[in-house]
Parts: C-alpha cells; sequence; structure tokens
C-alpha cells in the first residue's frame, strides 16, 4: 500500500474514531464547582485589581476567545475552520462565562481540539507503523511559522500539511545519521508520547488553559497559577534554586530559554544562551525524551532534579533556522549559591598616548540581600550595596580613573538594592517612582546624605538587564550622573503581587514603574547612550517580545538636581567609539553576526523536504557562518577553524567575543574623563 493512501486510510479512521469517542472523553473532562469560584475570583481580579484599566466587555472577550485559539492550536495543525465557526457562538461572551461559572462552552473547544489532536497523532503512528519510505526528492516546503495562517478548511487540507510536516521530522533525523528503523522509532516514541500526554488531560489541566487565555490576553506577566503550579511556585521563591538555573517559556511547540541565572550550573558550563530551544530532555545515561509540544511545566518537571545529578538537553541554537541543528550537552544540576551571584570587581588598562587609565568593572549579576538577616536587624549581612561599596573601596585603594557598573544579563531582584546602590554615587535622592492601579504615586529613592563615589561612570547593560537593572540604569541616566551603554534593556517595567483564591493562585500585575524624569521604563527599556551590537534578537526576548505587553508611558517628573552633562559629549564619545569599533574585529563580528541571523530569519521562512536541496541550504548557511567566525579569527591573529562548530562551554580563547564591551565601555569612560577633565581646566 502506497504511503499517500495509507495516509487517507488512517484519515478516515482517525474521523470515525474522532466520532465514537467523542461523548465518552467529553463526560471525564468536565468544569467543577471549585473551577467555577476561582473563575469568578479571577475576573473580580482583572476588573479591579489589575494595573490597568480593564473592561470584561465584548471586546475583550474576542481577544480572549483568540487567545485560547492560540494556546490550544497556535501553529493551525489541528482545529478546522467549522470548528472555529461551530464554537464562535461564545466569541463574545467569556466575560459572561466567567461571571456566571458557565466554563462549559471552553471545556467544549477544548475537547473538539482533543479529539481532533488525538486522531490525528493516531494518522501519524498508522502511517509509521505501515512503513514511510520518503525518497526525500520532492520541490515541497514546508512553512516554518502557520500562526497567521489561515484555518484548514478540510481535513485533507491537514493530511497535506501533516504529511510535510512527518516528512520534516523524518528528514531531519535522516540528515543526523540515522537509519529508516531509528527514525521510524523515534517518531513513533515521540508521537505515542504526545498522545499518552494528551489522553492523561484533566480538568485542572483545561481550567488552566482556559485561564492562561484570559489573563494572557490583559498582559503577560499576570497568570494564574493551580494549585500544583503555585505549590511549585513557593518552592523556587522560598528555596534555593536547585536545578540548571535557566528561565524557560513556552514559544508554540517549543520551550525557550529565556535567561540564565547568574552563577547558577547553566551559566557556569556556558552551553544554553537565550532564545535556545529545548526539543529533548534526559535523565544521565537514559534515552532522550522529545519535548516537542510538551505543557512547559512538564518539561520543567523532566529537568528538574537533585543537586550532583546530570541533566541531558537537546538542543536547537538559537541562530538556527531550522531544527535540523539540534545538539545534546550535558549540565549538572546544583544549587546557586549567594558567592555565585556576588559582585566582583577588576581593573581594565586603557591604552592612552599620556599613559595608561585604570577603569574599575564592578560585575553585578543580580540585586541581593539576606532578607532574612536584614530583618532581624543583624548588622552583618550580605546585600549587593554592600559587596559593591566594598569592591569600589577596594578599586579607588587601587588607583582609577573611573568605574563602570556591568549590568549585562542582571535580570533584577530586589528593588531595595537598586535604591540603596544609586545612593553610592549621589546624593540623597528618588530613584524610581511607582504608580498603582489607583493612579496613587510612591516614590522610593535613598535617604542616606553622602557619596562613596563621585568620579566617572558609566553603566553597561544589554537586552537581558531587566526591571532593577532598569531603573538603576535609568536613574543614572536621568541624573546626568554617567552614561549608559551596551543595548536596549529589557523593558520590564511591571510589578506582580501573588494572591490566593479559593483555588490555586493569580499573579498580577498591580503597579508599574517610571523614572525619576517621568518615562516608563515598560516596553521600550533603557536607551543606551552609546548602542553596542547585542547577539540577543530583541524580537524573540524583551518585553515588545511579548503578547499583550502594556505600552509605554509617562507620568509627570520629579524634582531632581543633574550631577554632570554627559550628553555635551556624546557626539565626541560616539564618534571616538565608531573609529574603535569600525577596527576591532569582534566589534564587527558582533554587528555582523547579528545582522546575519536576522536576515537568516527572515529569509527562511521555509525548509525543503528534498534532502540534497535541504543540504545545500544549510551548507550555505554554515559556510557564512564560517567565513565571518574566520574573518574573525584571522584578524586576531588565531588559527582558521575548518568546520563551524559550537564551541559553547569552550575556554578556547582568552578573551571570548563579548569581553569587547567590556574593554570598549572602559575605552569610552576613559574619553569621558578625558574630556570633563578639560572641561574643568578650561580647555574644552
Amino acid at each position: 500500500m502506497s504511503l499517500s493512501v495509507v495516509l487517507r486510510h488512517t484519515a478516515i479512521l482517525s474521523l470515525v474514531t474522532l466520532l465514537s469517542c467523542a461523548q465518552l472523553a467529553l463526560a471525564q473532562i468536565q468544569p467543577n464547582d471549585s473551577h467555577r469560584q476561582a473563575a469568578l475570583e479571577v475576573a473580580e481580579s482583572l476588573r479591579y485589581g489589575h494595573y490597568a484599566e480593564t473592561a470584561l466587555d465584548d471586546t475583550w472577550s474576542r481577544l480572549a476567545f483568540e487567545r485560547y485559539l492560540d494556546i490550544l492550536d497556535g501553529q493551525r495543525a489541528f482545529l478546522l475552520e467549522s470548528d472555529i465557526d461551530e464554537f464562535r457562538h461564545f466569541e463574545e461572551r467569556i466575560d459572561d462565562m466567567l461571571f456566571e461559572g458557565d466554563l462549559a462552552p471552553a471545556f467544549e473547544l477544548y475537547q473538539r481540539y482533543h479529539d481532533r489532536a488525538e486522531s490525528r497523532f493516531e494518522w501519524l503512528l498508522s502511517a509509521i507503523d505501515e512503513g514511510l519510505g520518503f525518497t526525500y526528492e520532492s520541490d515541497m516546503r514546508l512553512d516554518l511559522d502557520r500562526r497567521e495562517a489561515d484555518w484548514a478548511t478540510s481535513e485533507a487540507e491537514l493530511d497535506e500539511l501533516w504529511y510535510k510536516r512527518l516528512k520534516n521530522a523524518a528528514l531531519t533525523l535522516d540528515i543526523s545519521g540515522q537509519d529508516e528503523e531509528q527514525v521510524e522509532n523515534n517518531l513513533r516514541q515521540r508521537y505515542e508520547g504526545q498522545l499518552s500526554r494528551l489522553r492523561q488531560t484533566n480538568g485542572e489541566d483545561v481550567f488552566g488553559l482556559f485561564m492562561a487565555a484570559v489573563t494572557s490576553s490583559i498582559d503577560p506577566h499576570t497568570e494564574y497559577l493551580s494549585p500544583r503550579q503555585g505549590e511549585s511556585f513557593d518552592i523556587q521563591m522560598r528555596l534555593s534554586l536547585e536545578g540548571i538555573g535557566a528561565m524557560l517559556q513556552s514559544d508554540g511547540e517549543y520551550v525557550k530559554v529565556t535567561s540564565l541565572v547568574p552563577g547558577g550550573p547553566a551559566d557556569r558550563a556556558g552551553v544554553l544562551e537565550p532564545a535556545d530551544r529545548i526539543v529533548g530532555v534526559g535523565q544521565e545515561d537514559e534515552e532522550i525524551v522529545n519535548v516537542v509540544g510538551m505543557r512547559l511545566d512538564e518539561v520543567v518537571d523532566l529537568i528538574r532534579g537533585p543537586k550532583g545529578t546530570v541533566v541531558r538537553l537537546e538542543v536547537v541554537p538559537a541562530e538556527a533556522v531550522d531544527m535540523t541543528r539540534s545538539s545534546t550537552v550535558e549540565i549538572t544540576r546544583d544549587t546557586v549559591d549567594l558567592e555565585d551571584q556576588a559582585a566582583k570587581g577588576e581593573i581594565v588598562e586603557v591604552e592612552r598616548e599620556d599613559g595608561n587609565k585604570r577603569i574599575g568593572v564592578i560585575t553585578i549579576p543580580t540585586f541581593y540581600v539576606d532578607f532574612d538577616a536584614w530583618q532581624s536587624g543583624a548588622e552583618e549581612f550580605r546585600s549587593t550595596t554592600r559587596d559593591v561599596a566594598r569592591e569600589v573601596e577596594r578599586l579607588k585603594s587601587e588607583g582609577i580613573d573611573g568605574l563602570v557598573l556591568d549590568l549585562r544579563n542582571n535580570g533584577g531582584g530586589a528593588l531595595q538594592e537598586a535604591n540603596s546602590l544609586l545612593g553610592l554615587f549621589i546624593d540623597r535622592g528618588p530613584t524610581v517612582q511607582v504608580r498603582d492601579a489607583r493612579g496613587r504615586i510612591n516614590l522610593y529613592g535613598d535617604t542616606e546624605t553622602g557619596t562613596l563615589y563621585d568620579g566617572p561612570l558609566a553603566v553597561l547593560v544589554n537586552r537581558l538587564s531587566a526591571s532593577a537593572s532598569e531603573i538603576l540604569a535609568g536613574a543614572i541616566q536621568d541624573y546626568g550622573r554617567g552614561l549608559v551603554l551596551g543595548s536596549a534593556t529589557f523593558g520590564k517595567g511591571t510589578v506582580q503581587t501573588l494572591n490566593d483564591l479559593s483555588h490555586g493562585q493569580i499573579k498580577l500585575t498591580r503597579a508599574k514603574f517610571y523614572r525619576i524624569s517621568g518615562e516608563s521604563t515598560q516596553h521600550r527599556g533603557v536607551e543606551p547612550d552609546i548602542l553596542f551590537p547585542d547577539l540577543v534578537d530583541p524580537e524573540r526576548i524583551g518585553e515588545s517580545s511579548l503578547d499583550n505587553a502594556l505600552e509605554w508611558d509617562t507620568v509627570q517628573a520629579v524634582q531632581y538636581r543633574h550631577y554632570g552633562e554627559p550628553w555635551e559629549y556624546l557626539e565626541t564619545l560616539r564618534s571616538r567609539h565608531r573609529e574603535r569599533a569600525d577596527s576591532h574585529p569582534n566589534f564587527i563580528f558582533l554587528k555582523e553576526r547579528t545582522e546575519l541571523a536576522r536576515r537568516m530569519r527572515e529569509e527562511q521562512t521555509t525548509v525543503s523536504l528534498d534532502r540534497e536541496q535541504r543540504q545545500r541550504e544549510v551548507e550555505a548557511r554554515d559556510a557564512e557562518q564560517l567565513a565571518l567566525e574566520n574573518r574573525r579569527r584571522e584578524a586576531l591573529g588565531l588559527d582558521p577553524l575548518n568546520e563551524l562548530i559550537d564551541a559553547r562551554g569552550e575556554e578556547n580563547e582568552e578573551e571570548p567575543v563579548e569581553r569587547v564591551q567590556v574593554t570598549e565601555a572602559a575605552a569610552i569612560l576613559a574619553d569621558y574623563a578625558e574630556l570633563t577633565q578639560r572641561r574643568l581646566a578650561g580647555r574644552f
């Protein structure tokens, strides 16, 4: 029997299965009274407690309905247009459903998706059991992203899509060196796993999916947590971070790395980067389990484990444009020790004609404080401010001409530490404004007089600098206290609280951060005075990349003094920076690699299902990346590479590529110190 006949045959069988099982499955997955009460409490929280003025009306209901469809079937691969039309009767009723406790329509829509997906996985498994026999010689191409695609109008249309998907999955494994039997066994295991997980879905799961649509239609940080999820969240907040130290989020069918915990196992290993996708998880020497299509909490459960054990991850690098570029990495689970996150200082020498300038650099991975010791009134306790103060004193004693605070990859932490840390560099004054849902604004800042360091200052940031990091960088910029260098920050300018419900919890956005200038850090982040290229794609990572993120806006500025006028020197500083950056191999590499990655993603919207064509496309991309890397190596006097290899985690260079951002920040600050000294001497 030919494959096309098998596919048609199994499609017919799946429809029969769908019709015969629907009533039985529907009776098994139903909302209960605790779900109905929790839905009402979530709706009340959104209406009366959320920062944004949230009107739960027909317009909002349409947004929530579309969001629910995206959560259920974001790639438009299971449901038909006729299915969607059949359930549009509650498209403008979600607000009423929540307040009335009528969750049945949402559960019924899930059930339709469930039945379609169950039939489709059975269809795939039947095709595999018949033997695939792909030849990989065709002009077919598969769309990589169908989020904006129209819903299929027939089963035949979905059959064609899934035929391509199945062939692509097989081709990906074939290219990795697996024979036909291995390919079929791996695909069978993948789809059996997805089918098994689907069949284990219960009412709690469905309610969670629907609540995810309801809350995320307001903003991406407002979230319903089931009792199980709430317990997991409490454990993460209460205990030491144990696992691999990576923040993950769902990205369609995949789980994506959003950031690494500074000093954590993944950070130390150097084998994961933001926007990497995890497609498989294995324990020690066990087989790797495919996690494509698996729920985020299930993937997290697989990755989490006891300290000292090894987890194996199959990872597709962020820069890869198709899924054939996966590699397996190993990370030893561990706790994150405070010492690994402590601020650390060094001195960078900047060559100048009149003698080397010594620029202090303090790396601040996070804003931390020993809350227990602090609250108990202990005189000695660890905190970011205390550790930075110690490093400042040490660097001053060694003689420095300027100081750089390196906040790259610092995702925030204790707000009080951003306030007190600013106080080391300014006399007392406000740091940030916090506006609540009622429009009331509270000022937070440093209340102690005096400064520890009043010399030339710069803050180095990147796309992963978030929350408290953005508050500190924005305040330094607004006060004119120093320069902000690097790339635009994350843009996380909202505050969440965790509230108990009768069933589960809700993480609710309750307030918003504003700079002392009145500008929000939300969505836009902090724009540096001098921009550096960044390998993190802002379209993939950052607040502006998240659906329904709250917008940037302003409030009234507060009164504050200027400690300097760095903006008057920016034209000269930028000119000098460009001269150095345009000739530095690592800066050239960062800029060109960023542009190449963006161009590849824009051009590569489909993949070929012809093996030779696919190989040519992959080889062409690899050749471009290899040429770029070898141009850099040649300029640095390093031996060229014969092939493109993933050198993550390998200490094969004395100075990593992104180290140039630190040395250039030091050079810019040395220029700034020189220019300000000239002005003071009347020679500007």
